[in-house]
């Protein structure tokens, strides 16, 4: 801290002035400590009071703070995706893959309630940048066509087990997803 200190004087109401006092005493700081760090805290994650920011920060947390997600670095991805392709045991991945996608289902059913929600979700995983055409429309663009195959096949499990009558077409490095149906 500063040898002399700016004094600064703020008024709370009561329950914000009771919740400085118990951060206080769980980590025996003094107040004034908290408010600086505070200060800071928000001075450096200030990103995260624009809603559509902060929604996505909340989503990435969401996906990596339990554990079942990780981060790949996208040439790593494309190599695996390679090494699918060439493998001889290729129609077993797919078909293991049809059945995460199902699962996934089951796992997800108290988060993703939409094809839409499905779709946002999968663009937060770098897998495609997501456009929404319309509201049943979608296209999904991805980088290299290596993994339009994965996502292609992965939404039409997932949708079919959701219930959701989807047309997922291909383009060269894109997917058109046109929703015709979801249950209520």
């Amino acid at each position: 801290m500063a040898k002399n200190p700016t004094r600064i004087t703020v008024a709370f109401d009561r329950n914000t002035a009771n919740l400085l006092e118990k951060i206080s005493a769980e980590t025996e700081l003094s107040q004034s400590e908290i408010m600086r760090r505070a200060l800071r805290f928000y001075n450096e994650n200030k990103v995260l009071t624009d809603p559509s920011l902060r929604k996505k920060a909340f989503a990435y947390m969401d996906l990596l703070l339990d554990g079942e997600h990780i981060i790949l670095d996208v040439d790593h991805w494309l190599l695996f995706l390679q090494l699918i392709e060439s493998s001889p045991g290729k129609e077993k991945f797919w078909e293991e893959h049809r059945k995460v996608a199902r699962a996934h289902k089951e796992q997800l059913k108290s988060k993703v309630h939409s094809a839409e929600e499905l779709l946002t979700r999968l663009e937060l995983c770098n897998f495609y940048r997501l456009t929404k055409n319309s509201d049943r429309e979608f296209t999904l663009i991805f980088g290299s066509e290596l993994p339009k195959q994965f996502v292609r096949v992965f939404l039409e499990e997932y949708f079919s087990a959701m219930g959701i009558k989807a047309d997922v077409k291909e383009n060269l490095t894109k997917l058109n997803v046109s929703v015709k149906s979801e249950p209520k």
